[in-house]
């Protein structure tokens, strides 16, 4: 796989509700601190403002879409001054609960002598895997706006699940759920885009065509027997040139790099007990199981063996020491 795909298989995003929203009139809704989740949605008609606690607020425009990786309450509104109708109790008195979607309509207050455009939004949350989650919440701000008129296939799986929620069809569920990963995935690739010349962090370095190619290498084959040459020739670059460059967009040297992704993959190995430690070491191009040891604790915190028995016991460092960001 891609080194997204790959990260995003080790975070394990489940899609646990999906839903589409209404509003007609002057509103705003208020949505409760859901910490450990992230939030993705869009703007299927009309417009609206956006705002994140201690995250500031954004615009947000018909095809319009936005990520939400902090799980802070956040609002939506036709006014940032107007108080905010909890949302959730809305959506209760209308028969919503988790795993259950639909349309949920709110009427806000009617503005006198003045138009305004009713707005309607489709949202997913997504619950990511415990230990490993901040490897991409960290590397995004607490409001990814994604500006809408440049991405065809997101704005069209946006449009779809809203008639899928409109409309309920048999097999809908299925289809909202991989929709919901398709606008995920859609949205991360558009916010790479645009940040990729003022961020730092393997998520970003990516979009660059050298450093992508050797992570991609690295990442299609964790266990060959990289050196820094090797990847260079991966990249088309010289060894030092390489090396620089890695540095500057990564945030890490690139055997840091490598060594740390193994060390992802391993515990996730041990946590799930399928292989012992000696295949593990060998599936990850260590060639004695001492030496795996050694660097799954340098990186880890603790010994193979132990992290194998109790993996709920152990916390994974902070993500500094895994997949840098900046």
């Amino acid at each position: 796989m891609d080194p997204l795909s790959d990260v995003l298989s080790l975070l394990r995003p489940q899609n646990y509700f999906s839903a589409g929203t209404t509003a007609s009139g002057a509103w705003s809704l208020g949505f409760p601190d859901q910490a450990g989740t992230i939030k993705c949605g869009a703007v299927v008609t009309g417009a609206c403002f956006l705002a994140v606690a201690g995250g500031g607020s954004v615009y947000l425009e018909e095809g319009d879409a936005f990520l939400l990786p902090s799980g802070r309450d956040f609002r939506l509104c036709t006014d940032l001054a107007r108080a905010p109708v909890n949302a959730v109790a809305m959506l209760k008195r209308q028969g919503h609960r988790a795993g259950k979607g639909g349309i949920a309509h709110f009427e806000g207050e009617p503005v006198p002598g003045q138009a305004v455009a009713p707005v309607s939004l489709v949202s997913s949350r997504f619950t990511l895997a415990d230990k490993h989650g901040h490897l991409l919440l960290r590397v995004l701000p607490p409001i990814v706006h994604i500006r809408g008129g440049r991405q065809s296939d997101l704005r069209w799986a946006v449009e779809r699940m809203m008639r899928e929620l409109r409309d309920p069809q048999p097999g809908g569920f299925l289809i909202i759920e991989h929709l919901a990963h398709m606008i995920l995935v859609q949205a991360l690739r558009q916010h790479m885009q645009d940040s990729r010349s003022t961020s730092i962090g393997w998520l970003f370095a990516l979009t660059d065509p050298q450093i992508g190619a050797a992570m991609s290498a690295m990442h299609e084959a964790p266990a060959q027997r990289w050196t820094l040459a090797t990847l260079a020739a991966q990249a088309g670059m010289s060894r030092s040139s390489f090396a620089q460059k890695f540095k500057e967009t990564v945030g890490s040297a690139p055997m840091d790099y490598l060594t740390r992704w193994r060390m992802l993959l391993a515990a996730e190995r041990l946590a799930q007990n399928e292989d012992s430690v000696s295949v593990i070491a060998l599936s990850l191009g260590y060639s004695s199981e001492s030496a795996f040891s050694t660097a799954f604790k340098r990186i880890m915190g603790v010994s193979p063996r132990d992290y194998g028995r109790q993996p709920d016991a152990f916390s994974i460092p902070p993500p500094q020491q895994l997949l840098p960001a900046t």
